[in-house]
């Protein structure tokens, strides 16, 4: 089969398309056929060196956390799966691949609502939203600003933050506005066309800080004994409660959102499909800040045999 793996860490170019083994399911394990997985940006720090002494990995490495697959064999041990199930989770690396074993006990139900290609975009960007949302505690009536919404958490935070009762306002750029609005968003503030404290004229009761800045723009925005909540750096300002977190892996909660999405509540924002072939441009256009919403990678066509 093929896999996209690192041999060094480095730049895009570090990604090289292998020709491997088919790996076999262990104890507590099971094999999926890969539908899709997806890029994030922590693992694109991992690629590039920078998370090593966080994230320290064995080279070579397959990439790809997110999964979407099906089940093809199962380990000793594994109960409640069967071959023919579709699933996802969150791995440790591996997904960017035409199979992948992974660890029964991190796999949950794939949503019906959508083609299982599709869940490859929920495990990580849906789980780092509903603990976003979980901390900041909105109440029906909040006034939550979504800076960052153009991002891949970003479309399912303002679902989640409206499913809460907030009246969302929502930073984006042009490119991005239409699908942030389709996902419930009450304000667009475009953010490259002026200061968004400029916009946003009446004080915010919650902050969800989700680009890789200080968030000084947008923290004096909130009120007194108001929350700030950050998936990337810490945020400072007075008067109000500030946290940031690192998102934990949870079946428990993945299968929630999974319940969500059959419901209707939350819809994925996969802006493009690419094959495996392309992982290392899709990293590329990811550092140069040219892609929005989700970007799903699917294995090459016609090789699974």
């Amino acid at each position: 089969m093929q896999a996209a793996r690192i041999h060094a860490f480095g730049d895009p170019s570090v990604i090289r398309l292998d020709d491997v083994d088919r790996p076999v399911p262990g104890p507590g394990e099971v094999l999926l056929e890969v539908a899709a997985t997806s890029v994030n940006p922590s693992e694109i720090g991992l690629r590039s060196g920078w998370l090593t002494e966080i994230l320290p990995v064995t080279l070579p490495y397959t990439l790809g956390w997110d999964v979407a697959g099906t089940i093809t064999a199962i380990g000793p041990g594994v109960r409640g799966l069967t071959p023919g199930d579709p699933v996802i989770g969150q791995l440790d690396g591996g997904a960017a691949a035409e199979y992948a074993v992974a660890p029964a006990e991190l796999l949950v139900r794939a949503p019906h609502r959508i083609p299982l290609r599709d869940a490859a975009a929920l495990p990580i960007a849906g789980l780092t939203a509903w603990q976003a949302i979980d901390r900041a505690r909105i109440q029906p009536g909040h006034r939550v600003l979504v800076n960052g919404a153009g991002g891949g958490v970003g479309g399912s935070v303002v679902q989640l933050a409206r499913h809460a009762g907030g009246h969302v306002i929502a930073t984006a750029s042009a490119r991005s506005a239409d699908a942030v609005r389709r996902f419930g968003a009450h304000e667009v503030v475009d953010y490259t066309a002026g200061p968004v404290a400029d916009a946003v004229t009446e004080p915010i009761d919650v902050l969800l800080h989700l680009v890789p800045d200080s968030g000084a723009a947008v923290a004096g925005l909130v009120r007194p004994g108001g929350v700030i909540v950050s998936i990337t750096t810490e945020v400072a300002a007075d008067g109000v409660r500030s946290e940031q977190f690192v998102m934990r892996r949870d079946p428990a909660q993945l299968a929630d959102l999974v319940r969500l999405v059959d419901a209707g509540v939350i819809s994925l924002d996969i802006a493009d499909v690419r094959p495996l072939a392309e992982i290392a441009a899709v990293h590329a256009d990811a550092e140069a800040g040219r892609l929005r919403g989700k970007t799903l990678i699917v294995p090459s066509a016609g090789r699974k045999g």
